[in-house]
């Protein structure tokens, strides 16, 4: 079964489908905390939201794509539970602490391995990462800020209406999320402009800055003045990041950190400080020359990147990020055929726990699938 034949199925059919998979039957014996899911596993609380959804007043006004991505959002909203679960020895209490950051990446694997094309994967994977947000509004110490940092992640109608799907999907009626709350989330973001849309942001500049700073101001708006380009590859080895290059940026000047390996015959395997090194220098060169370039090396968390993104953006550069992510055969069919191919034991591990770019950590996002 693919993407495409699977999520053209009816909601029924997905459930019967979902049923044989290891992860939903990790769900159905996983118990959850009665306080909260008196109706017991998480699988039954997953089935009780999905038939929540075509119940929803709004469900009619959905396109397709917006009800295939609620359903599989539901589906796989709480599959991280089974690997986080835990009980309180003092209290005997169920938690699953962190549960949406693995069910994230359990939903990013399930979704690849269909063969989900990468923008809904992605769309659903961070549907289910900030699934349980706007339950918790009213304990952010500014709402404004939290609506309008999401709306550029995830689409706020959407996560608005799984919310309410999530709350009466269960039992426990003494220990539900008020709908109160999740109605808060759809008034503060339709006041800012973002319930069916980013944030309007003034520019670029604007929106790249809101993100960096831990206090940031929604209504200023900075000059773009900036002295270069940064093109950044990211990907997982053997996605095709020098094919790219080579096809749209042929005559950028490059920053590779492969290349660097190979100049200083250090192996991926040894010590990286020095590759690290020299490709900083080279990028300082670049910036204090002010000329456009493109850094490649696998960017594969956000940890990383950040750290490079910094040093971008404290020589002034607009900061765009292209992230190549073919089908994972293809992937490990092009890995094959390198001079130095990476173990693919290797690549499996890397795409376990990969960080796919958001538009959140720099001016400008593409996505392409080779």
């Amino acid at each position: 079964m693919n993407w495409n034949q699977l999520s053209s199925h009816s909601l029924d059919e997905i459930l019967d489908w979902a049923e044989a998979q290891s992860w939903c039957q990790a769900m159905a014996q996983c118990n959850q905390d009665r306080g909260w899911h008196s109706e017991g596993d998480v699988w039954t609380h997953t089935r009780m939201v999905c038939a929540q959804l075509p119940e929803l007043e709004e469900w009619e006004t959905l396109n397709s794509h917006e009800q295939t991505v609620l359903i599989f959002t539901a589906l796989l909203h709480d599959a991280g539970k089974p690997l986080t679960t835990q009980i309180e020895p003092e209290t005997g209490r169920i938690r699953s602490p962190k549960h949406a950051i693995k069910g994230e990446h359990l939903a990013r694997a399930v979704l690849r391995d269909l063969g989900c094309n990468l923008a809904t994967r992605e769309e659903i994977a961070r549907l289910v990462r900030f699934h349980g947000r706007p339950a918790f509004l009213l304990e952010k110490a500014n709402p404004d800020q939290e609506v309008v940092s999401l709306s550029w992640l995830v689409n706020n109608r959407l996560l608005y209406l799984f919310a309410l799907a999530d709350t009466r999907g269960r039992t426990t009626d003494s220990m539900q999320r008020p709908e109160e709350n999740l109605r808060l989330w759809r008034m503060v973001s339709e006041e800012n402009q973002c319930f069916d849309q980013p944030y309007p942001f003034a520019n670029d500049q604007a929106r790249f800055l809101f993100y960096r700073h831990s206090e940031p101001n929604l209504h200023y708006i900075p000059h773009e003045d900036y002295s270069c380009t940064v093109t950044m590859l990211s990907g997982l080895p053997g996605s095709g990041k020098d094919t790219w290059l080579a096809k749209q940026q042929v005559d950028l000047p490059v920053v590779s950190l492969d290349d660097v390996r190979g100049e200083l015959e250090i192996h991926p395997t040894e010590n990286q400080g020095k590759v690290a090194q020299v490709a900083q220098k080279r990028c300082r060169d670049f910036l204090r020359a002010k000329t456009s370039f493109a850094y490649n090396a696998t960017n594969l968390s956000r940890q990383t990147r950040q750290r490079w993104i910094n040093l971008f953006a404290d020589y002034g550069a607009r900061i765009e990020i292209v992230y190549i992510e073919p089908k994972f055969e293809i992937i490990l069919q092009q890995n094959r055929q390198r001079t130095d191919p990476v173990p693919e034991k290797v690549i499996h591990e890397l795409a376990r726990k990969y960080e796919p770019p958001t538009i959140t950590e720099a001016h400008a996002l593409v996505f392409s699938e080779g």
